[in-house]
């Protein structure tokens, strides 16, 4: 092979190497921010679930169930 193919594969190797570090580093960037977002979007469903809908003594988990009708035995 001649000198410049070989410099040319070299190149193109590191270009690439470096395109993936920066991909994995958005994308796990992205992740932490999404996976932050639906945290936080739960909390503050449970939260007003919670607040607003639970009936005394129920979960949270039941409350959900019981307004999605899920629960088949309504009082």
């Amino acid at each position: 092979m001649s000198k410049f193919v070989e410099a040319n594969e070299k190149i193109a190797e590191k270009v690439v190497g470096a395109y993936k570090k920066i991909e994995d580093g958005v994308v796990g960037a992205y992740k932490k921010i999404e996976d932050g977002a639906v945290n936080t979007y739960k909390k503050v469903e449970d939260t007003c679930v919670e607040k607003l809908f639970a009936k005394d003594g129920e979960t949270v988990e039941e409350a959900k169930a019981r307004l999605r009708g899920e629960n088949n035995s309504e009082e």
